[in-house]
């Protein structure tokens, strides 16, 4: 598989990368070997860097992932995990949280160091205590070797125009915003390309939102939002195609978004999407799709403080 650059870590990563939220059952229900089997077949498939968290699934996540890659030579992949975030409401961006945070991390994936650990969903607090408590906590982490990298991430894009001019991090993991129906991501690269700074581009299928199926229950989208994705999904399934693949093959073509996350908990989905990459998109699908989509185009919903919402459209 294709690598790219992640900012200036030096890190190669695979253009496709494997979200491990899926294996903490935070779509459906999973089954644990499956599980297990999904993350090998992704190694397998060429993918080189996965990222989880202590949220998903509440420590499910990382346990199974934890199982997985026990066995798997450490040098075959990067590893990413997050702190801050433990629950629904549950937040908690103190240094010694933190630290403590990362060795728990560390036990349940069998790992003793991080290739980037990621402030989770700050958008939920002030920034103060980001820059004051969290960013110090990384660092420290990071003179001490237990991390190689930091970053933060989140939802609104305007969370990142306020805090990047503030603060210089790694990276940046951005949600559902480089994807058939969003591409306001598009507007924050020059400042990431400015500073250097690398780029995580999570869900290309906007949590749910471009299925057949529906959303989950928690999607915070908008009925017109979703019924619109929907409509897409259905005109590419009519056509005896799965909006999953257009999906994968627009957010990772892009040369100048490094990496694009994707999250499942089946191995032949995990294989399907990596051999995805490496076939040319449908231009005329593509063009109906987007067709579709133009009236919802960077429509996308409020997560967070209200200063970090301010010019969303929804």
């Amino acid at each position: 598989m294709r690598t790219r650059k992640l900012g200036q870590t030096g890190l190669d990563v695979s253009v496709l990368s494997f979200g491990a939220s899926s294996l903490g059952s935070v779509f459906r229900e999973t089954n644990e070997a499956e599980a297990i089997r999904t993350v090998h077949a992704a190694l397998d498939s060429g993918i080189n860097y996965i990222d989880v968290s202590p949220y998903y699934g509440l420590t499910k996540a990382e346990s199974v992932l934890g199982k997985a890659i026990k066995d798997v030579s450490r040098d075959k992949f990067l590893l990413s995990t997050k702190a801050g975030r433990y629950g629904t409401d549950q937040f908690d961006f103190s240094r010694k949280r933190i630290t403590d945070s990362v060795e728990e991390s560390f036990a349940r994936l069998n790992t003793d160091y991080i290739d980037v650990l990621y402030l989770h969903d700050i958008e939920f607090v002030s920034s103060d205590i980001i820059l004051e408590e969290a960013i110090p906590a990384l660092q420290r982490l990071k003179a001490e070797g237990k991390i190689r990298y930091y970053g933060i991430c989140g939802l609104p894009i305007q969370l990142f125009e306020t805090l990047l001019p503030q603060v210089q991090v790694d990276a940046i993991i951005s949600y559902c915003h480089y994807s058939l129906n969003d591409t306001a991501l598009l507007n924050l690269l020059p400042l990431l390309e400015q500073q250097g700074t690398g780029l995580v581009n999570a869900s290309p299928l906007s949590m749910g939102l471009l299925s057949t199926r529906g959303t989950p229950d928690w999607h915070l989208a908008s009925a017109e939002l979703k019924a619109t994705c929907k409509q897409a999904a259905q005109l590419c399934a009519s056509r005896g195609f799965d909006i999953a693949k257009l999906a994968v093959q627009y957010s990772t073509s892009n040369e100048r978004i490094p990496t694009t996350l994707v999250s499942t908990a089946n191995p032949d989905n995990i294989r399907n999407n990596a051999a995805w990459t490496n076939e040319p998109i449908d231009e005329e699908l593509l063009k109906d799709v987007l067709d579709i989509l133009k009236p919802v185009h960077n429509r996308t919903w409020v997560s967070g403080r209200p200063e970090y919402n301010e010019d969303i459209r929804v």
